[in-house]
């Protein structure tokens, strides 16, 4: 759901103006506006403040497509030529893609291991800076499972 869809109710549901949670973010009333009504949309650093402001995770308040993805990476398995993980015994397995995970192993020990070799990707695919990508990746990664079982 797209950002304008679940602010305006957010906001309203803890009794705050445009106003109030322009000033606790830093931005100007109408900046609030144009995001409510989809004129603009907030960058992913705005939003991990705008949703740390109104106390809900991050991604409740980005425009994610509702596809299965890597749940190591997050790269959408509709991505071309996105190979499929294989679990040690060679079978396919349908959460990890095979940049992730082959033969029943990790590739990556950490998420910031993932964030470092997949964000410039994510970046160049997008047209994102790589800041960008960095970012919308430190927000994505911790609610995938490979990294909720590992926290």
């Amino acid at each position: 759901m797209a950002i304008k869809d679940v602010l305006p109710t957010l906001r309203q549901s803890r009794n705050m103006t445009q106003k109030e949670l322009a000033q606790k973010v830093f931005v100007t009333r109408q900046a609030v506006s144009r995001w409510e009504n989809g004129e603009t949309t907030p960058s992913i650093d705005m939003a991990k403040l705008i949703a740390n402001v109104l106390d809900v995770p991050v991604m409740q308040l980005l425009d994610l497509p509702q596809e299965p993805s890597c749940q190591c990476c997050g790269t959408p398995f509709s991505v071309p030529n996105m190979p499929k993980g294989t679990d040690a015994d060679g079978a396919e397995n349908p959460d990890y893609c095979k940049w992730c995970y082959d033969e029943g192993a990790f590739a990556n020990e950490t998420m910031d291991d993932v964030i470092e070799k997949s964000a410039p990707y994510l970046a160049q695919a997008t047209g994102v800076s790589l800041d960008e990508a960095v970012s919308f990746m430190g927000a994505l990664l911790p609610t995938l499972k490979r990294w909720q079982h590992e926290h």
